[in-house]
């Protein structure tokens, strides 16, 4: 059997979570295979929103392994948080749940560095979520880290050891910090981590897969956030796109079957960094609020802009994108005229290659639809849709080469439309 992958084609975002709850009853194990805390899958059914931030999204099929793979990175006490969270309405977890040996741990001293680095930046910053996951990477690529298998080789030793180098580090930029409740904390999310099955993420997958079993890899974050391929410096510190995955699970490529690439009808960004499309005015506020485009882990407010071909085509290549799915139709409703990127103009000179660096001296190219302006939430099959947006999904996918096989008209798991199936 392969491995199908579903990631984010854009600055993350996209609306993963519910499509993977959505795609989850066609396979037996769901991995999660890079990111942290600091992204959130937003999840609407049965009249009960649900935030999952290292959790896979398949956590809701009772009857499914998920599984938080290699190349994440843990903190033990917001997991614990989440846990709670999740276990008021679906019980334990404990018999469905799976965390790789070899995915790291974010300490606490970890979330006091993450802010510090930001705070130093000043008007270069990053726009991280504080929540340690880069200073996590960090130590893990200077092998530093700390892994979940160490909470059964001699963790308090590994922690006090990584934690005194922190605390040099955080003297040295004359931080000051208590660490005692963060500590408290901390441990008593390592002994809410014992209550679950440790394993070997990369002989486990493989046995399922042997054994005829379906596997769907989630990924975080999106493409143009990889730490590689997006617009670096302004990037996570994983790899986000289909590449990752391999990584991530250990899974050998040629495992790799259907790659899902999940994108808005319009674009989104949280922080800082480049973004062509933008809009600072009002029809980029109307996106917001009508797409209640509001960080689900941090509640910032996001940058809202039109769609993005340039770096949409991009990153398909990337990833090697064999469907897409396109969420958050329903935001474009009331508009008039939608616009589309569809290259860009860097001094003076036309491209529709994604650029080594977006500086402000790129200028998007549009083409201009008709809008469908009809309430698309009460759809309930592909032959409601009206010509303009059967013309909008035409266009784009003549531009990208992909065919669109989902469409989401709303925030519910109900409210899904499968244009087609193999």
């Amino acid at each position: 059997m392969s491995v199908d992958v579903l990631l984010g084609l854009q600055w993350g975002d996209e609306g993963k979570g519910k499509i993977v709850d959505v795609l989850t009853p066609r396979y037996d194990v769901i991995a999660r295979f890079q990111g942290g805390p600091n992204a959130g899958h937003t999840l609407k059914f049965e009249g009960k929103k649900f935030v999952l931030r290292s959790i896979p999204s398949g956590i809701f099929q009772k009857e499914k392994i998920n599984i938080i793979g290699s190349g994440t990175v843990v903190d033990p006490q917001l997991f614990k948080a989440e846990i709670e969270a999740l276990e008021t309405s679906l019980g334990s977890l404990t018999s469905r749940l799976y965390i790789s040996r070899k995915a790291h741990l974010i300490l606490p001293t970890h979330r006091l560095l993450d802010s510090a680095y930001e705070t130093s930046k000043g008007e270069d910053k990053i726009g991280t979520t504080g929540k340690g996951i880069g200073p996590a990477y960090t130590d893990k690529i200077s092998r530093n880290g700390l892994r979940v298998g160490d909470i059964e080789h001699g963790l308090v030793e590994k922690y006090r050891v990584a934690v005194a180098r922190h605390k040099t580090m955080l003297r040295q930029m004359n931080i000051n910090y208590d660490l005692e409740q963060l500590e408290k904390d901390w441990f008593a999310g390592i002994e809410t981590l014992k209550q679950f099955r440790l394993i070997d993420c990369e002989n486990l997958l493989n046995s399922e897969l042997r054994a005829g079993k379906t596997v769907l890899a989630e990924g975080a974050q999106g493409t143009l956030l990889d730490i590689d391929f997006g617009s670096y410096p302004f990037v996570t510190s994983s790899n986000t796109i289909c590449a990752g995955a391999c990584t991530g699970l250990g899974i050998a490529p040629s495992r790799i079957g259907k790659v899902y690439g999940v994108f808005k009808a319009y674009c989104t960004r949280v922080g800082g960094g480049p973004f062509p499309t933008e809009l600072l005015d009002v029809t980029g506020e109307i996106i917001r609020d009508r797409g209640f485009e509001y960080g689900s882990v941090t509640g910032r407010p996001r940058r809202c802009g039109w769609i993005d071909l340039v770096a949409l085509r991009y990153a398909v290549m990337i990833d090697g994108v064999t469907d897409l799915i396109m969420t958050k139709s329903d935001v474009l409703d009331m508009f008039e005229t939608i616009r589309v990127c569809v290259a860009y103009e860097i001094d003076g000179k036309k491209t529709e290659d994604f650029p080594y660096e977006i500086g402000g001296n790129v200028r998007p190219v549009y083409v201009d639809l008709a809008g469908w302006q009809i309430d698309m939430t009460k759809i309930q099959s592909e032959k409601e849709f009206p010509k303009e947006f059967n013309a909008y999904l035409s266009f784009l996918e003549k531009a990208l080469g992909v065919r669109v096989k989902i469409v989401s008209v709303g925030p519910d798991r109900e409210q899904t439309i499968i244009r087609y199936e193999e």
